[in-house]
């Protein structure tokens, strides 16, 4: 039946070149097909039959007519077959997109902040509509109406021109959307900064730290690629909690091969707590810290009889099943000098950057800088602390600097009066998935060194170990000798330490800091 049709279009339209039919004054020309005009629009329904008889004989109807080739009207002769309906494609165009522009700002002005925020993204007619600016001038001013706060720094001169902005139309769009989101940053930033204002004059660091961490549910999470390029991002399952540190465990996870893993990032993740346990809301993800494992080189610190522990800094330590490279967990140890900003305001591909904050500089005293330094020192591990030390007076002379150091005498070894014992053993404790030990020799250590003014210095926390040494490090004591070294680019940590066998214990009798002094240099802006 297909076929027919298109010979009878075929010869139909060879005879209309023949003969071109002519329309009589005031006569409609005649509809053919769907009702779309096309050549021999002049002819009517049953002229078009005839001519059509005349010209070709009819074949017998051997196939259902389809609904795509035409209706019924495009054949001759008497049908018997039952019409069929033809459905009209759906329209492409969205019917609410055809609303006026006041109608759809109407009904977007009931939507919360969230819900606006997130339909400006839905297409570029909501995301003009969305940041209408009478609409967010109303939201603003209903909540944020009757409390009065003022931007800093770059802001002002946003404010300043903002009125002249309005005039200048399209750099005024979306002006009063920021400064929402700008006062609701600010608000939120200013109830936990508030509990951050109360420092601690043991440790020199806020004393809320980890009631703030806790109550803005912030945790941290893993992010592990190899060398495919795959990532694999594990949530923390155990944070230790100290007085200027935090220890955080990823263990259980679907760890690579040690030899296999390119990079490591650690992001810190605030969770708001929901309704709902079904609702999930998108999370905010601060950088930390990132290593790159072709660039890092990581250091044997310590074993027992299932694992092996290797260090990274800052502060990153992997244990690896022994005679494999199969990674039984990891563990970071963190600072608590700006942690709630690094795990806060970082972006997910930039950390926070600290601000700058010098002391004045005092060209009365010869030897600003190198004095008045208090040193906050703890030795620990996952579940205990064996040392913890508060020192004052810490100062050094000029002439004592040696190879762009400023050295820090904190315990003498020749004064036995500042010698200490460490108490409990000296072990770091591990959790795998399904097991757990521990490394004997093998603790963390925590330094926070504040400046004559009281700032923090210089804040590390990272793993360290013991190593034995042959020789006698101190006369008056008979036992083994030991150290404990730390060293990065701001600084270096030296302890000496005796093992008494009757006690049973580590005596420390030796420790000193070392500070770069191109970091003092550029702290006090002072030419050393």
């Amino acid at each position: 039946m297909a076929a027919g049709r298109g010979e009878f279009f075929r010869s139909f339209l060879v005879g209309l070149e023949r003969q071109p039919a002519q329309l009589a004054p005031g006569r409609r020309p005649a509809v053919r097909g769907r009702g779309k005009p096309g050549p021999g629009g002049g002819q009517a329904d049953s002229d078009r039959g005839k001519t059509a008889g005349k010209r070709r004989k009819r074949r017998p109807n051997t196939e259902a007519p389809s609904p795509v080739s035409g209706s019924a009207h495009s054949c001759p002769g008497p049908r018997t077959e039952t019409k069929k309906t033809v459905k009209t494609p759906p329209l492409k165009e969205n019917l609410v997109e055809r609303l006026p522009s006041e109608i759809l700002i109407k009904i977007l002005s009931y939507l919360d902040v969230s819900s606006l925020f997130c339909i400006s993204h839905v297409s570029k007619l909501f995301h003009q509509l969305a940041d209408d600016d009478v609409m967010w001038h109303k939201i603003y001013m209903s909540e944020f109406g009757s409390q009065t706060w003022k931007p800093r720094a770059a802001d002002d001169g946003a404010m300043k021109e903002g009125p002249v902005e309005v005039e200048m139309g399209d750099r005024s769009v979306g002006h009063w959307k920021k400064m929402y989101f700008r006062t609701a940053a600010g608000q939120e930033m200013n109830k936990w900064r508030k509990e951050l204002r109360d420092i601690s004059p043991y440790t020199g660091l806020p004393r809320q730290t980890e009631w703030v961490l806790r109550n803005l549910n912030v945790s941290w999470e893993l992010t592990v690629c190899d060398c495919l390029g795959q990532e694999s991002t594990l949530e923390q399952s155990r944070a230790y909690f100290f007085e200027s540190s935090v220890i955080v465990r990823w263990s259980g996870g679907n760890f690579p091969s040690y030899h296999h893993i390119s990079s490591i990032q650690l992001h810190g993740v605030r969770k708001e707590t929901l309704k709902s346990p079904t609702v999930r809301k998108p999370e905010w993800r601060s950088l930390i810290l990132k290593l790159d494992m072709k660039t890092q080189c990581s250091r044997f610190i310590g074993k027992d009889r299932l694992i092996k522990l290797l260090s990274l800094s800052p502060g990153v330590i992997i244990g690896v099943w022994r005679g494999q490279s199969i990674v039984a967990f990891i563990m970071v140890s963190l600072h608590f000098h700006k942690l709630v900003e690094k795990s806060l305001l970082g972006s997910p591909v930039c950390p926070y950057s600290e601000p700058v904050d010098r002391p004045p500089v005092y060209n009365l005293d010869p030897e600003f800088g190198l004095h008045d330094y208090t040193l906050h020192f703890v030795l620990h591990n996952t579940g205990t602390e064996i040392m913890s030390g508060h020192f004052r007076q810490i100062s050094c002379r000029a002439v004592q600097i040696q190879r762009g150091l400023v050295e820090l005498k904190v315990i003498d070894r020749t004064n036995l009066s500042q010698h200490r014992s460490l108490s409990g053993n000296v072990k770091l404790p591990w959790k795998s998935e399904a097991l757990e030990g521990s490394v004997e020799n093998c603790c963390i250590m925590t330094v926070t060194l504040l400046d004559e003014f009281q700032k923090p210095f210089w804040c590390v926390s990272s793993p360290i170990c013991i190593t034995m040494v042959k020789t006698s490090l101190s006369f008056d004591y008979s036992g083994e000798h030991f150290l404990m070294t730390y060293q990065n680019s701001d600084g270096q940590v030296k302890m000496k330490l005796v093992w008494l066998k009757e006690q049973k214990q580590f005596f420390l009798i030796s420790l000193t800091v070392y500070v770069s002094i191109f970091k003092v240099n550029k702290h006090f802006s002072t030419n050393y």
